[in-house]
């Protein structure tokens, strides 16, 4: 029974029995984490092999003849480039490799836009009235972080099932103070959509008053499917699309292998037109000499080539795909009746997004913390920790164990019934 059809008197009883219930879970004294999308033990003992590639025998030289273990080469190895070129369907020519984090590389594209300008721009973001970033909500934390270091405007745009609003960004667009906007266009975080062709069409023949604008498109998880093969969901290439409309410097793609490997030594690229990489590079070699070519030929000669690369992410579903559909089974077991929560099973990605009844997610968010569980907190999908609905969670099943997961769906169920219940009773005096 749909808990806005009970009576008060129906919902104090509810409250009280779910009260009880959580009563008793915290009693257990358990402590549990949910709060981040970090790969889980056994996911990182997949990459150990990894580090069984070099031993003191090894040939330390690229297919070029280059001595990875020295300086120079910038921009990555030609072996690196061609794995993560011919994996996101670009020429290797676009690609520089990075370090270990795309977080990183997408930080220091913001920070060299605003003091430094990009490629065609006529000045440095830093230098126009007041910088603004579009911000398809909910979304990534970190990508809020980032822009709010700079002080840059964060405008709010809802994100749906084929992407964000397209109707809103093309107008947002016509301000010249509108530099930038966040993607996460495969398996989006939270939400877990895939950008449909039509979106990735629109976004590609954006016209924007900025000659400065970039479209900040975290391909973070290009082939972390949940699911098989042809059931995955599929995404347009931007690069593709742009090339139509004269667009090919407009976009700025970052990936990595963060969530495949080692998260804390992985590989990670940025990806865009040649005008913009020679560009970036005049600027990267004022703070860098080399990235670290030891770890690139490492994953190269692992991986051999993009699709060993996709096969070993079978490896990655078989542990990650039972936990997601536990969680998926619990929340429509346990609140598919109720009219209470809604959410999204994705077909990829990291995270399970779910929305409360509105003013319910803060007080879910803290009843688990004080239950044990610790969850994401309400608000960080939304600049500066703001969500004005306070209603989006963002749950994170990949870091516990089935058996720890199991149990911290279970108190995050009772919350929100329990919330929820006391939520719609005070509504009723």
């Amino acid at each position: 029974m749909s808990l806005k059809d009970m009576s008060r008197e129906e919902l104090l009883a509810f409250a009280a029995q779910a009260q009880k219930e959580y009563d008793d879970f915290k009693a257990k004294g358990l402590k549990l984490d949910m709060s981040r999308g970090k790969p889980c033990t056994e996911q990182l003992e997949l990459s150990k092999p990894l580090l069984d590639v070099f031993d003191s025998s090894s040939d330390l030289h690229d297919k070029d003849g280059i001595d990875v273990r020295n300086y120079g080469f910038l921009t990555g190895i030609s072996e690196a480039k061609e794995l993560f070129a011919e994996l996101l369907g670009v020429k290797p020519s676009m690609v520089i490799v990075g370090g270990n984090s795309s977080l990183n590389l997408m930080y220091d594209s913001v920070q060299r836009a605003y003091n430094f300008g990009v490629y065609g721009g006529s000045k440095p973001w830093c230098s126009c009235g007041k910088p603004k970033f579009i911000c398809p909500v909910p979304g990534y934390d970190r990508h809020f972080g980032v822009t709010q270091t700079f002080g840059i405007e964060m405008i709010n745009v809802p994100m749906g099932e084929t992407g964000p609003d397209m109707d809103m960004i093309e107008e947002l667009v016509k301000d010249e103070n509108v530099k930038g906007m966040w993607c996460v266009p495969m398996y989006s975080n939270p939400d877990g959509y895939t950008y449909s062709d039509e979106t990735v069409e629109r976004i590609a023949a954006l016209k924007p008053a900025a000659d400065d604008f970039r479209v900040f498109w975290d391909n973070a998880y290009c082939i972390h499917h949940l699911v098989e093969a042809d059931k995955a969901d599929k995404l347009m290439n931007i690069f593709d699309a742009a090339a139509k409309y004269g667009n090919e410097d407009m976009i700025y793609e970052f990936a990595s292998t963060s969530k495949i490997t080692f998260p804390g030594a992985g590989v990670a690229v940025i990806v865009s037109s040649e005008n913009n990489t020679q560009f970036i590079t005049k600027q990267l070699s004022m703070q860098n000499i080399s990235y670290d070519k030891v770890n690139q030929l490492r994953h190269v000669r692992y991986f051999g080539s993009a699709e060993g690369l996709r096969d070993y992410m079978n490896k990655h579903r078989a542990i990650l795909a039972p936990k997601f559909e536990l969680v998926s089974d619990m929340l429509e077991k346990e609140l598919g009746g109720l009219d209470i929560l809604r959410f999204h099973k994705p077909n990829g990605g990291y995270f399970i997004s779910v929305y409360t009844l509105e003013g319910c997610a803060k007080e879910v968010c803290r009843l688990c913390k004080e239950g044990g569980v610790v969850l994401t907190g309400a608000g960080a999908t939304y600049p500066y920790g703001n969500d004005p609905a306070d209603s989006n969670i963002r749950l994170s099943p990949s870091y516990p164990t089935l058996s720890d997961l199991e149990k911290a769906m279970e108190l995050f169920v009772i919350s929100v019934k329990l919330a929820s219940a006391k939520k719609l009773a005070e509504a009723m005096g």
